[in-house]
């Protein structure tokens, strides 16, 4: 699958970049610029950092220092309160032209 439309990188060529040692999206992105375009795939090559154990991205970081909670972890959307039905008004029928 590809990861990087803008330079045909492959979810196996960012994979191969961490085995052999990338640790940041700026560190995929010298071998195989990916990433380096419009930027779409970044959060991509991210997630593949840290299914390979490399540290989270910047925003999951600054996330749990203000003690906020992960997004991930509120997977569960909040019950939402009825509220009234709404009152349609009437609709005049189409005429032909």
């Amino acid at each position: 699958m590809y990861v990087c439309m803008c330079h045909a990188v492959t979810e196996d060529q960012v994979k191969k970049a961490i085995d052999a040692g990338a640790g940041t999206p700026r560190q995929i992105a010298r071998g195989c610029k990916a990433g380096t375009d419009c930027g779409s795939c970044v959060r991509r090559i991210q997630a593949l950092l840290g299914e390979h154990g490399a540290r989270p991205c910047p925003t999951a970081r600054l996330a749990a220092k203000l003690g906020l909670a992960d997004p991930e972890a509120e997977a569960a959307p909040a019950p939402v309160a009825a509220a009234a039905p709404a009152t349609l008004a009437p609709v005049a029928p189409l005429r032909a032209a």
